[in-house]
């Protein structure tokens, strides 16, 4: 099966051998159920009313060649972001999910919640079948984040100190629980649960850099962020540009792929504009996320 363009992955590639590092850990990427990543895509191209805009898919394809791509562009580490908008769906996510990871060992195995009942027993079941990394969408999901029936997931992801990446940002259009409140309090409440911010908390930069600051086991991913496409319409403060610096061991690099509207090359090209040097690179591009999941 072959990639998408033998030019683009000689220029990613290019990219990171620059930077004298192995390769890339891309920690937000989607691979779903064919009939949900059908269904996720009909959305972005009717850019329904949380997009606002047209949004062009750069990576439609058939898984296959989808991995096939990740692996040309020298990514070494992916995942495969799952998640419910509704009840009785995260337990037959987290099951492909285990499935996909079993067939595609370059792929941290995933996993998701949603406030339900069984919710904290079906999240330990994910655990204890290997998942290294979760996916929380507030937006999407339309859940709070400290919904009551949420206290035994988070106890048991707190325990196991496994990374869960979470759409709480407003961006792109706000939600009912979206924002860096929910989140401030969840974190009273587990001071040490490790989060990773998708989307760098897209548009509430500062609140989010801020809990990143104060908060040793918070991070932030860079999907979508500092693109052009996205700097038109949430650009990231250049007054917080010397934060970011400081907690570059916290910055994850994230793309969306295959869900962007732009290329992978963009992506890299628009961390890589911000000019906080090569080491904050090699940090965000790699070495960040291999330390954070044990990848040699």
């Amino acid at each position: 099966m072959e990639p998408f363009s033998a030019e683009e992955s000689e220029a990613v590639q290019r990219i990171w051998r620059e930077l004298g590092i192995p390769g890339l850990i891309d920690v937000h990427t989607h691979f779903m159920p064919r009939r949900v990543m059908d269904k996720v895509w009909a959305y972005f191209d009717s850019a329904g009313p949380m997009l606002g805009r047209q949004w062009p898919i750069a990576y439609r394809a058939d898984e296959d060649r989808r991995v096939e791509t990740l692996r040309a562009f020298g990514v070494r580490a992916y995942s495969s972001m799952i998640y419910p908008h509704k009840p009785d769906m995260a337990r037959w996510l987290n099951s492909w999910a285990a499935e996909f990871a079993s067939a595609h060992p370059d792929c941290l195995q995933t996993a998701t919640f949603y406030p339900e009942e069984g919710a904290a027993a079906y999240v330990s079941e994910a655990i204890d079948a290997g998942a290294r990394i979760f996916k929380s969408h507030i937006q999407v999901g339309a859940y709070s984040p400290i919904d009551p029936l949420l206290d035994g997931v988070w106890e048991r992801i707190d325990d196991a100190q496994i990374p869960v990446v979470i759409h709480c940002g407003s961006g792109p259009a706000p939600g009912e629980f979206t924002g860096p409140e929910p989140i401030d309090e969840l974190l009273r409440r587990f001071p040490s649960l490790p989060l990773i911010v998708a989307h760098m908390g897209t548009p509430e930069y500062e609140p989010f850099l801020a809990l990143a600051e104060r908060y040793e086991n918070v991070r932030l991913d860079t999907t979508m962020s500092f693109t052009a496409f996205s700097e038109e319409s949430a650009p990231y403060p250049r007054e917080l540009f010397g934060r970011l610096r400081d907690v570059g061991e916290k910055i994850l690099f994230g793309s969306d792929f295959p869900n962007i509207p732009y290329s992978y090359t963009e992506a890299l090209a628009a961390c890589a504009r911000l000019d906080l040097g090569d080491r904050w690179l090699r940090g965000v591009f790699h070495d960040n996320a291999a330390a954070l999941f044990g990848i040699g």
